[in-house]
């Protein structure tokens, strides 16, 4: 939609990219790297001169809105920042790619050649199921690439469900689709909580619209209700943080998203009434020397649960074995005064930021932990990230199959199961004893022929269980057999079998 832009237009642009402009200076670590971002926005700008959205606004406000996600809510830097503005460049104008490279360089000419790519499979997506599965396919190569092609686009995505109400219906629906099945796992996976569940919410809204406003409605009711109680329970904790040590330790309140709550009163068949942790709080503490931040959280925990009643079966430790997007925590359900129960998440600082920005953070910290001679441990949305690569590479999967295996990645729990000599390997939930042996290497899956699992002899489609010790036994004559592929649970022991299979038929 083109017409020309009026006063008031330059007036919005100016007052928008003024955001994008103090984020970005905070962002760049020189002058050289903030006036390139200065430098996209008029390349931009200038691209999308007199072309309006749907809405009615300037289509440069789209670009700008999704270079500020990216810098504020997932904290990427100036390269992203930039192919965040000059996203829409080559795909919706008469500039091409080499355009881009002449003028911001190979790495993001590069970021908005992926970009490109994906939005132009996304727009082909509508005809047959394969077709859709064929170029989803194609997104998730761009993983191989650069993470942060995703990243991106996942900002995209996200101001693009924020601005639905301006879609023709028929576009909102493959919209709405395409984020849940895809990109909101994949902002989950990834550690970008806080767009992932705007995300599902934006789906209920519009999805189950009747259930969102009742569900939305009663909780602000539950807020006017509590907020007397849940200021007393927050300074009450917060006087005991002081008294521990942890005076400068930041506490933050809020209640459980629509769907988050939609979705538990759906799958254990709950009215609202009976959906007790409605609130939850977190506390963010500053770590002091001379403990883990491990040992520091429960620390804290002792000294809330000197205060509350807890729920023991409600306790889950992050801290000791992180979640596969690198989430670290400590969360406890305790009960408040007026009798009521609360969810409590205690993170260090550091958590917080892995928490908030996902795998942005973990990079910044890595990068950080390298430049001044630090270890730093393997953060587990790399070894996730490996499993992707492993998919996308199976030259045997067709893409249906592609997708269901990659939408499990996403969406699948993990457990944890023991080698003999005591070291953890973390697998999917329904993992078997033959996936654990291809975990470990490819000729140990190939010569297995039975296990054992906490000293009893098992055969190798026993499922295992979170904290099973798990021993393989191997024969040298052993090989891979085709109805392996009827109980292997990971793509990896898959994609393994189908080619020795596939060799060994040639060979014969």
């Amino acid at each position: 939609m083109n017409s020309t832009f009026t006063e008031e237009d330059y007036q919005l642009i100016e007052q928008n990219f003024s955001g994008l402009r103090d984020s970005s200076r905070k962002r760049c670590a020189n002058r050289k790297e903030y006036e390139t971002v200065l430098k996209a926005f008029d390349f931009a700008n200038d691209a999308h001169k007199n072309v309006r959205r749907r809405s009615g606004d300037p289509y440069i406000l789209h670009p700008i809105a999704v270079a500020k996600i990216v810098v504020d809510e997932i904290g990427l830097g100036y390269k992203s920042i930039s192919a965040a503005l000059l996203h829409d460049v080559v795909e919706d104008t008469d500039f091409t790619v080499d355009d881009i490279r002449r003028n911001f360089g190979d790495k993001i000419a590069s970021l908005v050649d992926g970009l490109t790519k994906i939005k132009t499979a996304l727009d082909g997506s509508k005809d047959t199921t394969s077709l859709q599965a064929e170029n989803f396919k194609r997104i998730l190569i761009t993983l191989n690439d650069d993470v942060r092609i995703v990243l991106i686009k996942l900002a995209d995505r996200l101001h693009n469900v924020r601005t639905i109400e301006f879609m023709p219906e028929y576009k909102r629906d493959k919209i709405l689709s395409e984020t849940m099945y895809i990109f909101a796992p994949l902002a989950h996976r990834l550690g970008l909580y806080a767009i992932k569940s705007e995300m599902e919410n934006i789906w209920l809204k519009y999805r189950e619209p009747d259930a969102y406003h009742d569900i939305e409605s009663r909780l602000e009711n539950i807020a006017s209700q509590r907020e007397g109680e849940m200021e007393t329970f927050i300074a009450t904790i917060r006087e005991e943080l002081d008294k521990a040590g942890f005076g400068n330790s930041k506490i933050l309140k809020r209640l459980k998203t629509p769907y988050s709550i939609w979705k538990k009163m759906n799958t254990k068949n709950l009215p609202f009434e009976e959906i007790y942790d409605l609130y939850a709080i977190r506390i963010i503490f500053q770590p002091k020397e001379g403990l883990t931040e491990r040992e520091q959280c429960w620390h804290i925990f002792t000294r809330i649960t000197s205060l509350y009643p807890y729920k023991a079966d409600r306790t889950r430790d992050w801290t000791r074995e992180p979640k596969s997007n690198g989430y670290e925590a400590l969360h406890l359900t305790v009960m408040s005064p007026g009798g009521n129960w609360v969810e409590v998440q205690i993170r260090s600082e550091r958590m917080d930021s892995i928490a908030e920005r996902g795998v942005a953070a973990h990079w910044l910290y890595k990068k950080n932990g390298e430049e001044n001679g630090q270890e730093t441990s393997d953060f587990e949305v790399d070894n996730w990230l490996k499993k992707v690569r492993e998919i996308i590479e199976n030259p045997d999967a067709n893409a249906i199959q592609f997708l269901d295996d990659f939408h499990k990645e996403l969406t699948t729990a993990d457990i944890f199961v023991f080698t003999p000599k005591g070291e953890t390997r973390r697998l999917e939930k329904g993992a078997t004893v033959l996936d654990f042996a291809y975990s470990i290497h490819t000729d140990i899956g190939n010569k297995a022929i039975a296990g054992k699992v906490n000293q009893k002899l098992v055969p190798l489609s026993q499922v295992l269980r979170s904290g099973d010790q798990v021993e393989i036994i191997s024969s040298a004559t052993g090989s891979p057999k085709r109805e392996w592929l009827d109980f292997v649970k990971t793509s990896k022991a898959k994609g393994i079998i189908m080619e020795s299979l596939k060799k060994n038929t040639k060979d014969s």
